[in-house]
């Protein structure tokens, strides 16, 4: 790594780890020692009652209660209960590699780094990055590598974890997504712009025994020519005028080129059956739809997609978002935001979208066009997940496979739904204005049904074919059985796609 980058002595990175782990620095023990509702409220960013549960803490974890104290609360610490606190390390090295700093010119020291449990169903990792601007005075470095976060997170939830040879981490960072990565894959690479960022992913990955094939370059340049089963990406989407300000948002490339371009290349990068899931902003100019924009982006790719905008933002709610994390001053934020706000008018941008894209490499001989989904779903409790994520392609796949006369003959089942109706006070007293089938936790998993198709979607139980509850249901409303399936295909088939019917087995 370049010389002058923190945290590249793999001895001092060993002795750190072991340290940690000595003091129990670990997501439960964090939370054993500060009690759920100090962790609840740090959680929240409210620090005071987690720097007061460390406060008078038994000798058996003051050496815990002052790791917490340092790298969480971002408190000055004596050097003697640091020194207590890392027996392995020693204070002149891990100072020397940039993991602490001295305060005041006293014996105080600070965290000079972040360094945090992080945790997911199969085990505990420790995460390097740069202290955020609300730990440490003045804004933040340019080569600032951000920690965990929300968008890196959902984007972990978002993944399918179905295990793979080969995985690709554009835009690594401190090495989150690798992290979950190599839970499931047998061959990591991962890869930045910023060299900072892949000292400190290396630093992270060694922390917890790993080892990644690190690359520095921009997209794909580092793996021209190479192919992978899984492509994942947090990249630099900030959407503005093309300066690079601070290289963990900023692409140094105009508007939203930087993600139309990354997802263009994807197909050179993805073997048959490969899937890439990223994350994305995209510009959405006045008096057009943004579906539209994607869909261009998507033109020509060959891939199946699946892309969901999680939210929409108007250009001063969507650059307050982005100042706020900078930790500039005043007068430097509102000038900076001035002139970000010129761009966007100059532009006629209306507003910003923001949301996950997953798209699939159909596997060799697969025939007719891509499948290509984009929607709006911004719901709570509504997130993309990984198995969501596998099960909606897994459902597209069987409805492109499956003709209209296979579908008659097969027996579906109803996933756990709830059904939802609205009434309206009228003169003849409550009257429903409308109804729909939901299944929970589902993403976009609604639909909106008519007195028939409910009835339809109730008989979906798995005991006969849908030709037959078709049939059945014709004769009950005094209507042709051919007209009737005419008219409930589509509506089977949305079913299907939104997880609400299934085929029995």
């Amino acid at each position: 790594m370049t010389a002058g980058m923190p945290l590249t002595d793999a001895n001092v990175i060993d002795a750190l780890g072991r340290d940690l782990r000595c003091a129990g620095y670990t997501g439960d023990g964090v939370g054993d020692l500060l009690g759920e509702a100090a962790n609840e409220a740090l959680g929240r960013g409210v620090w005071w009652p987690a720097l007061a549960a460390t406060l008078g803490v038994p000798e058996t974890t003051t050496a815990l209660a002052t790791i917490v104290r340092l790298f969480l609360l971002g408190s000055d610490e004596s050097e003697k209960d640091v020194a207590q606190s890392f027996p392995e390390s020693g204070i002149d090295a891990l100072l020397g590699n940039g993991v602490l700093m001295r305060s005041g010119g006293g014996d105080m020291l600070r965290a000079a780094l972040d360094i945090r449990p992080h945790a997911d169903d199969v085990r505990d990792y420790l995460v390097v990055s740069d202290q955020d601007a609300v730990m440490r005075a003045g804004p933040v470095a340019p080569d600032h590598v951000l920690g965990i976060g929300g968008a890196s997170v959902s984007l972990a939830r978002a993944v399918i974890r179905r295990p793979v040879h080969r995985a690709l981490d554009i835009g690594t960072g401190c090495g989150i997504q690798a992290l979950h990565l190599d839970t499931h894959c047998d061959e990591i690479v991962a890869t930045d712009t910023n060299p900072r960022a892949l000292a400190l992913a290396a630093a992270t990955a060694r922390l917890n025994d790993m080892s990644w094939d690190l690359r520095s370059g921009s997209l794909f340049e580092p793996v021209a020519g190479e192919r992978f089963d899984l492509i994942v990406s947090n990249p630099p989407f900030v959407i503005g005028a093309g300066t690079q300000d601070y290289i963990y948002r900023d692409s140094g490339v105009a508007g939203d080129a930087l993600c139309a371009d990354l997802i263009r290349q994807v197909p050179a990068h993805l073997n048959p059956g490969g899937t890439a899931q990223l994350l994305a902003n995209w510009m959405v100019p006045n008096d057009t739809d943004w579906q539209d924009r994607v869909r261009g982006w998507l033109a020509g790719t060959g891939l199946d997609a699946w892309v969901v905008q999680r939210e929409f933002a108007d250009p001063i709610s969507y650059i307050s978002l982005w100042l706020s994390d900078a930790g500039e001053t005043t007068d430097v934020a509102a000038e900076r935001g001035a002139r970000w706000l010129d761009w966007f008018r100059e532009n006629d941008i209306a507003g910003i979208g923001m949301g996950s894209i997953t798209l699939r490499r159909p596997p060799d001989g697969t025939r007719g066009e891509p499948d290509q989904v984009i929607e709006e779903i911004v719901g709570a409790g509504e997130e993309i997940t990984g198995p969501e994520a596998e099960a909606f392609l897994a459902r597209r796949h069987y409805l492109r496979t499956t003709t209209d006369d296979q579908l008659l003959a097969t027996r579906l089942s109803s996933a756990p739904v709830f059904l939802d109706e609205q009434y309206l006070p009228g003169s003849e007293g409550w009257q429903q204005i409308s109804a729909a089938v939901r299944r929970p936790g589902g993403p976009g998993a609604v639909l909106g049904v008519d007195e028939v198709s409910r009835a339809l979607l109730a008989g979906c139980r798995g005991e006969v074919p849908l030709a037959a509850l078709i049939e059945l249901l014709a004769g009950f409303h005094g209507v042709e059985a051919d007209a009737l399936a005419q008219a409930a295909l589509p509506v089977v088939r949305e079913a299907i796609g939104r997880g609400i019917l299934y085929e029995a087995r």
